[in-house]
């Protein structure tokens, strides 16, 4: 195979202006969106100094999407999905404001930032259910892995940079302007939603309420490849994923100097980034669920590693490792999802994927965040890491439409 299609495949971008402008839009606000991941955990740690409430973020983050995410995803399935992402960027760009103006005023007691995490985390619940129909709908089938890839080198490009720039501007500017840079960054969301189409459901629309979100569920249950990579992703966020461990890290291997902090998620990203550029041969092979079983179990393999190492820029480059699996694993995970769901039902199922792939790593940072303090970091690292592998190797075994290739109808 030439090195050519080897690179991530680029073609979604020549042939869908539309695509390529909300792709810029919703680069620019991931880029601000790590920059307030990285504040809030930052401004939590330094105001409890406590793993726990490091968790408690993640908890703050998860609960919205799952008391929220299926009827989300129902109302989505009812309604024109462009007019619903921009009412859920608008109030995740409010929730920004408030998290500024409290940075800059200060002397707020730590349970009123997380409620404002929490209230923004509403707001996604709605906004990525509607964003998940987007790929599929503007391009041609054969491209939507390909617009997949792309999503997320852009968001990797953006975690690579994010957490970087976040610690250069905690300390330069503050708290308050690392939140207040991600509200202004919402306004090229703004720029790439207003670009899109009228995009109502194909099909016969959601029955509402309780209804329409058990009609997604059945589809769930009945559908064992769509099953499947969700119940791999989950476990491999819930069982394993380190970021609620990553302060307790930095304070004991770099000084607790708020500037390498972002260094833990700069190397996930590196790794991400190498990986989905190199993804073109991934998305062509046609095989997404092969490819993702291997890369969560990578993940999980690679954070054992980096609990057992004592040299923290081993640690670093085994977070490489661990970002690349990852950052493989999810591309697939999204093709299946995206390519096996009717558009009708793809609401409720994007919104059950946003729950396992946002949810999923927020409860990993609560636990993580637990062990850790009934134990050790190491602990929490090495015992997650090990029951990923184990839950994926147990998908795979179970689940053999995943493991040797799936067709649409699986």
């Amino acid at each position: 195979m030439s090195l050519t299609r080897s690179l991530i495949d680029v073609r979604p971008l020549r042939t869908s202006p539309v695509f390529r402008r909300l792709l810029i839009g919703r680069t620019v606000s991931s880029l601000g969106g790590f920059l307030t991941m990285v504040t809030v955990m930052y401004q939590v740690w330094d105001m409890t100094r406590s793993t726990a409430w490091t968790g408690a973020v993640g908890l703050a983050q998860a609960l919205p999407m799952v008391a929220f995410g299926l009827f989300a995803g129902a109302w989505v399935d009812r309604a024109d999905r462009r007019r619903i992402y921009l009412t859920a960027t608008t109030g995740q760009a409010a929730c920004s404001v408030l998290l500024a103006v409290q940075g800059f005023t200060g002397h707020v007691p730590v349970a009123a930032v997380l409620a404002l995490v929490a209230a923004q985390s509403c707001f996604g619940a709605l906004g990525a259910p509607a964003a998940g129909v987007f790929v599929p709908r503007l391009l041609p089938k054969d491209q939507v892995a390909a617009g997949l890839a792309l999503n997320q080198i852009t968001a990797q490009s953006m975690m690579l940079v994010g957490p970087a720039l976040a610690g250069v501007l905690l300390g330069w500017l503050g708290i308050g302007a690392c939140y207040l840079l991600d509200a202004l960054s919402f306004g090229l969301s703004f720029y790439g939603a207003f670009g899109l189409p009228a995009l109502p459901p194909e099909g016969e629309p959601s029955r509402s309420g309780l209804h329409g979100v058990l009609d997604g569920l059945r589809f769930l249950a009945g559908h064992r490849v769509v099953r499947g990579a969700l119940v791999t992703d989950l476990a491999a966020t819930v069982l394993s994923f380190p970021v609620s461990l990553f302060p307790l890290v930095n304070a004991e291997r770099f000084g607790d100097d708020p500037r390498t902090l972002g260094l833990f998620l700069s190397a996930m990203a590196v790794g991400g980034i190498g990986a989905t550029g190199l993804s073109g041969a991934v998305t062509r092979l046609g095989r997404p669920g092969a490819v993702m079983l291997c890369g969560a179990g990578a993940w999980g393999a690679a954070l054992v590693l980096f609990g057992l190492s004592t040299d923290p820029w081993v640690g670093l480059g085994l977070l490489v490792l661990a970002g690349a699996a990852d950052a493989t694993s999810v591309v697939s995970r999204s093709t299946i999802v995206q390519t096996r769901t009717p558009d009708a039902l793809l609401g409720r199922v994007t919104a059950a994927e946003t729950i396992v792939g946002q949810a999923g790593p927020s409860l990993g940072n609560v636990r993580g965040g637990l062990i850790a303090g009934w134990s050790s970091g190491t602990t929490a690292l090495i015992s997650g890491g090990l029951m990923c592998v184990l839950a994926v190797a147990a998908v795979a075994a179970s689940t053999p439409e995943l493991r040797d290739g799936a067709t649409p109808g699986s």
